[in-house]
């Protein structure tokens, strides 16, 4: 590390230089950087190296050649290239950054190490000499590279360039680069925008644009490396970048072109060799893994990169022991690369291994203040260390300590029981404790999940034996069920626990959402009339199904958050076919084949034959479920009114009287328009159809609002009760079942409905108030003890009357002292409270009667008559009849 003060003057030295600097091409040398730029490298090689031996006295000729010899792989030449450009131009910083490069590439460590001491001698000695933008660039990367503070290089350096000359388009670069390795995503697209004003021209921007939003927006970014391949089709970074997200897709065979295409330009490049590897152990063949590592090494063998981006990806793929073991390994050849210590951070805490992950990430943070991915994990980590950690076997959960009090004990419940059941199931037995974090914030989840705020739709995600949920806190009006998320969560654990981690998406998903489906119809997804159009197909849009063989990229980069959501139907009806046709203990099988390193394709052929057939078959599967939903339906959509009105949609429903879609186009108008009456007739008849299901604001949530104003209870009531059966998360209809059973004293339904409210949202008052009424009123007071707690932790209008109905059941239930307690903390909010202070003296006049008969020898039953109000501390109390106690 070096003295800031010592950089910042001598950048303020170099920097009032830039405006004096003149920069004169000649007509070859443009020539030539167009068809570096376009990747003809061969072409421009030949331009730049016929005039660096004829001796043309212009440095960016060496510089240019040098670039184009490294990024060929041609190593050697680019040795020789620099050693005979720094002797001529022994000043020129950005020579002496990429001879660096050419040094290390040919595993000259040591004389590496030289040149980078040497780089800053030139740097100081530079500063009252004449000095071009392209030198401050490389000193702003040469101080990144030694970690120096990463903002500090931001305002010293690229933007005091970028204010001197805003069309100097390598200072842009330079600070989408930097932006980008620090995870400020928004300062890089911002920068990488204002780049392509300035000149749209260098696939470059487009890369790094790709870079930028590849978290954010994977469309758009997909969008940016086709225009980035389209200025030069032989980009190896943007190559680089589609391997990257084919491997993400499982689409091996693309990765591999995209893969050879970068060894045809460059045969020793380092990240498509590691790439390599990372493709060798998704496949099992961990001889040919380390024959491809070597061959990424063999160009200078203490590169940290290259054990980084192995491990990176298989950690990608949920390999958190094999890329945290790559991650110390590229520790150990350069203990100061940052970005590897980082990222086993990230691993050593998915693995549940907290003390060493949270050490980590803060010593990466105190090291390198501008990364932004370490600042908010350490940040988070104060937050988490204020929650409350639960504890059941070797069940850990931890929650914001007052959701601890509302439903702790029901999440472990939960789990326990999703233990018992799927472990039992799927023949696992867990050997380390398993991990769960629920988050009230849904940017806290995002945090600790990916790194950043972001990953809205994401409910909760399962490392193995982590999971991290948001809490329903965090979801709005209508959160999704907490007890159906955790409970795929967990099977999660035991899929990835049985397969060691190695398991295609698709399949871990489909599992789940499978076994949500199996515990309690209402989880998980079922046919729906747009799942039926998006596997069928129609006129005008394509069938949306994707071939088992290719169904974990639907995961990645949808069309839409309705197409991810098709995905996971979709992969549930894959196992489910798998079960029906082969059975259960096929499926086991072709889990343990994934655990034993088989690949994805043997295992499948090994249980139940090629993935080829498999497609097929799934396909006939799924088109025949399809089209047995709602199989006397009109599901054309020939014709349909674009934008009709009332009239308009009643006059094509009586000339199709059973097409859906019109159907629910008009009893969605109606519904609208508060004409609930009408609205009725087109509803029942999709209910006859059998297309109902319970999607939020659908047809049946249409049809029981629609009975609800017009007034018969007894049908909206039927409708309500098939809503809840079909949806897990709906709240609406629940409130509605139990203000019906209220006013009908149904109690044992009330406290049905309320447990099934409390699934979904454990904080809000109506479940746990139902559930103390329920109880209450068929006289179960130990049944009433725990939701009156939990009212009590919701901050109540009226805690003095919660606490004495508290103290009333704890009595009940033979809960003396605690009874006492809360009836004291009644009248510590209301002194007159009578009511409280008749239970209070009670409790007291019961003590002291135990007491008389303990000191006497004589049997409590005897002396119960005895009058022992003179004797009680609460003198002469109120009649408890009548006293309300929020009025006191």
């Amino acid at each position: 590390m070096f003295d800031m003060r010592s950089i910042a003057a001598i950048c303020a030295s170099l920097c009032g230089a830039i405006v004096f600097v003149a920069s004169v091409q000649s007509a070859d040398l443009q020539t030539a950087e167009s068809l570096f730029r376009s990747g003809k490298y061969e072409e421009a090689e030949g331009i730049a190296k016929g005039e660096v031996e004829a001796g043309t006295w212009n440095e960016s000729w060496p510089r240019l050649l040098l670039r184009l010899q490294l990024t060929q792989g041609k190593y050697a030449e680019a040795l020789t290239t620099y050693e005979d450009a720094i002797s001529r131009y022994p000043s020129s910083l950005t020579l002496r950054l990429n001879g660096i490069e050419a040094l290390r590439h040919n595993n000259l460590i040591e004389r590496s190490d030289v040149e980078i001491t040497r780089f800053f001698t030139t740097l100081q000695s530079s500063t009252r000499r004449y000095v071009s933008r392209d030198n401050l660039v490389a000193a702003g990367r040469y101080f990144t590279e030694r970690g120096e503070d990463a903002r500090k290089v931001l305002e010293m350096f690229y933007d005091r360039i970028r204010d001197a000359d805003p069309d100097f388009l390598e200072a842009y670069i330079a600070t989408a680069e930097l932006a980008i390795a620090k995870g400020d995503y928004q300062v890089a697209a911002e920068t990488v925008t204002a780049a392509e004003r300035v000149d749209a021209t260098d696939p470059r921007t487009a890369y790094l644009a790709a870079r930028a939003l590849e978290s954010s927006d994977p469309k758009k970014a997909n969008e940016a490396i086709e225009r980035a391949l389209g200025l030069n089709p032989h980009h190896i970074p943007s190559l680089i970048f589609q391997a990257e997200a084919a491997i993400d897709r499982e689409q091996y065979d693309g990765a591999i072109e995209r893969l050879n295409q970068v060894i045809a330009i460059n045969p020793k490049h380092p990240e498509a060799w590691a790439l390599r590897a990372v493709l060798a152990h998704l496949d099992g063949d961990m001889d040919l893994e380390k024959e491809h590592r070597e061959t990424a090494l063999a160009t200078w063998s203490k590169n940290p990169k290259v054990d980084y981006l192995i491990g990176k990806k298989l950690s990608e793929k949920y390999r958190f022991a094999e890329g945290a073991a790559y991650q110390k390994q590229a520790i150990a050849m350069d203990p100061d690369y940052h970005v590897a210590r980082f990222q086993l951070a990230q691993d050593q805490l998915r693995l549940g291994k907290e003390e060493d992950g949270w050490r980590l990430a803060q010593s990466v943070s105190d090291a390198d203040p501008y990364n932004v991915v370490a600042h908010n994990l350490v940040t988070l980590y104060d937050r988490i260390k204020t929650f409350e950690t639960l504890q059941s076997g070797d069940i850990h959960v931890r929650m914001q300590p007052r959701e601890a009090r509302l439903y702790g004990d029901e999440v472990l419940n939960l789990l326990g029981e999703a233990r018992e059941v799927l472990c039992a199931k799927y023949d696992v037995e867990p050997d380390a404790p398993i991990l769960v974090e629920i988050f009230p914030d849904q940017k806290d989840f995002a945090i600790r999940t990916f790194g950043l705020p972001g990953g809205a739709g994401y409910l909760g995600v399962c490392f193995g034996r982590v999971i991290t949920a948001n809490s329903p806190a965090s979801q709005g009006e209508r959160p999704s069920n907490w007890q159906s998320v955790l409970w795929h969560e967990f099977c999660h654990v035991v899929t990835l626990e049985k397969t060691r981690n190695r398991m295609p998406r698709w399949l871990s998903e489909g599992i789940s959402v499978h076994e949500e489906r199996t515990q309690n119809p209402a989880w998980g997804q079922s046919m729906s009339p747009l799942y039926r159009e998006m596997i069928l197909g129609t006129a005008e849009t394509p069938s949306s199904l994707t071939p088992p063989s290719q169904l974990s990229s639907a995961f990645l980069a949808p069309p839409s958050a309705m197409h991810l959501q098709f995905a996971y139907y979709e992969s549930s009806l894959v196992v489910q076919f798998i079960i029906e046709k082969h059975g259960i203990d096929q499926l086991k099988q072709i889990l343990d084949s994934l655990g034993a390193g088989l690949s994805t394709e043997d295992a499948f052929i090994g249980a139940i034959g090629p993935m080829e057939k498999l497609d097929s078959e799934f396909e006939r599967y799924a088109k025949d479920l399809a089209n047995h939903f709602g199989p006397e339906a009109d599901w054309s959509r020939e014709g349909l009114p674009e934008k009709g009105s009332i009239d308009e949609w009643q006059t094509w429903v009586d000339e199709h009287p059973d097409n859906v879609w019109a159907l629910q186009s008009l009893a969605s108008q109606m519904v609208q328009s508060k004409r609930y009456e009408d609205a009725i007739k087109p509803l029942e008849t999709l209910e006859e159809l059998s297309v109902f299901t319970g999607n939020r604001g659908g047809p049946m949530e249409m049809l029981a609002m629609a009975y609800q104003q017009t007034g018969d209870t007894e049908k909206e009531k039927q409708i309500l009760l098939k809503i809840i059966q079909q949806s897990s998360d709906a709240l609406p209809a629940l409130e509605r079942l139990i203000e019906m059973e209220l006013r009908e004293e149904n109690w044992e339904s009330v406290a049905s409905y309320a447990e099934e409210v409390l699934a979904i949202q454990p904080l809000l008052p109506l479940g746990h108030e139902s559930l103390a009424k329920a109880a209450e009123a068929i006289d179960a007071p130990a049944r009433v003890i725990r939701p009156l707690q939990a009212l009590l932790a919701l901050d109540p209008i009226d805690p003095a009357g919660l606490n004495y109905r508290l103290a009333k059941s704890l009595d009940n239930a033979g809960q003396k002292e605690l009874a006492k307690r809360h009836a004291l903390m009644a009248l510590e909010d209301a002194p007159r409270f009578r009511n409280a202070l008749g239970l209070l003296k009670d409790l007291v006049s019961e003590d002291t009667a135990e007491d008389t008969t303990k000191d006497s020898g004589e049997d409590p039953e005897e002396d119960a008559g005895a009058d022992s109000a003179g004797d009680d501390p609460v003198a002469n109390p109120v009649s408890p009849e009548t006293q309300n106690p929020t009025t006191n």
